[in-house]
């Protein structure tokens, strides 16, 4: 994953048989150049893999010390610790970083990233592994340095810097079963385009078949990564036709919406339902009652995530992927089932 030659404008213009002006304008003012000309055009930058590099097209070297990153949310926290990390590592080694989120969507991630090329960025981060081919098809041609991180594969092709988030969703709900819980739910968050939420799904279904022992999923209820949406799925749930002892939750935002929809409701929580989250962020021990949940190694794995990229862009070719554990951290939130 070294950075390959930049496409130019020159190259562009040979492929789609036109002049360098006519494809500024079709960049540009693409309203005054012939429709199939300009389609000609947008063929040839895809096919090549060209952006317009505002930043380091002056620069002998290409190089900018800008990397971009790109995440899903700024609003969720469970991103905050480990980008701040990753920027200070960044930092320390004199490069800047550019920040870009896509909120959850593949669409707006491929824009994201062809646009932080567009102005210079040396390398990426990347969040999870779901992503169309044009993506990936796009960072093969340019050659593009990235990591891939919050997620973990043996895959030799690519490097990741994360953990593996059906190992952890697994772990914790192992933990949920030695507490005794059989009738069991699940507040996921949206798995489409998003691998880490199917991997805890897999991981928590997993578990109850190895160790279940005739416990049941009840029900799964995906909810986008807000207290509020949250709460409405904990309500979905308790007005089933089966109530749960437990609801797993994918992230602390969403057991903390819970907890908060529970209490509303004059349900207490562990005494009547327990609730666990994910990633162990802040508000996961300030939360009443606090959560049982996942630690995920934010900070360290940003700061593994800059170093190993850096290596990267120094052509260091002996850097390796590197695999986090996570750890299963027990709180008030998860009482044990009376025998």
């Amino acid at each position: 994953m070294t950075m390959k030659d930049a496409p130019t404008l020159e190259d562009v213009a040979r492929v789609a048989r036109v002049s360098t002006a006519t494809i500024s304008r079709s960049i540009n003012m693409p309203n005054k150049v012939a429709k199939a000309t300009h389609e000609r055009i947008q063929k040839a930058i895809e096919a090549l893999g060209y952006t317009p590099h505002f930043g380091g097209r002056a620069l002998a070297s290409n190089r900018t010390n800008t990397i971009g990153a790109v995440i899903p949310s700024m609003s969720n926290a469970m991103f905050a610790n480990g980008i701040q990390a990753f920027q200070e590592e960044l930092s320390d080694a004199g490069v800047t970083m550019l920040v870009a989120s896509t909120g959850y969507s593949t669409e707006a991630e491929y824009t994201q990233i062809r646009s932080l090329m567009a102005h210079g960025a040396d390398g990426l981060l990347l969040i999870g592994t779901d992503r169309p081919k044009k993506t990936t098809d796009f960072l093969a041609l340019r050659g593009v340095p990235y990591v891939i991180s919050w997620c973990y594969k043996d895959d030799p092709a690519q490097l990741f810097v994360g953990f593996d988030n059906q190992k952890a969703a697994f772990e914790i709900a192992t933990c949920v079963l030695g507490y005794g819980h059989r009738n069991i739910a699940m507040i996921a968050g949206i798995s489409k385009d998003n691998d880490r939420a199917k991997n805890r799904i897999a991981g928590v279904k997993n578990a109850i078949k190895v160790y279940g022992h005739g416990a049941r999923l009840l029900r799964i209820v995906e909810s986008p990564y807000m207290l509020a949406e949250s709460a409405n799925a904990f309500d979905e749930i308790m007005e089933g036709p089966e109530v749960p002892s437990v609801i797993i939750c994918g992230n602390d935002v969403l057991a903390a919406g819970a907890i908060t929809r529970a209490r509303e409701r004059g349900i207490s929580v562990p005494q009547q339902i327990s609730i666990t989250g994910f990633d162990d962020i802040g508000l996961a021990s300030v939360v009443d009652p606090a959560l049982t949940t996942v630690r995920v190694p934010q900070i360290e794995m940003g700061k593994a995530a800059a170093r190993i990229l850096l290596s990267k862009l120094s052509n260091d070719n002996t850097v390796s992927s590197l695999e986090f554990k996570t750890e299963v951290v027990l709180r008030s939130s998860l009482a044990r089932v009376p025998l």
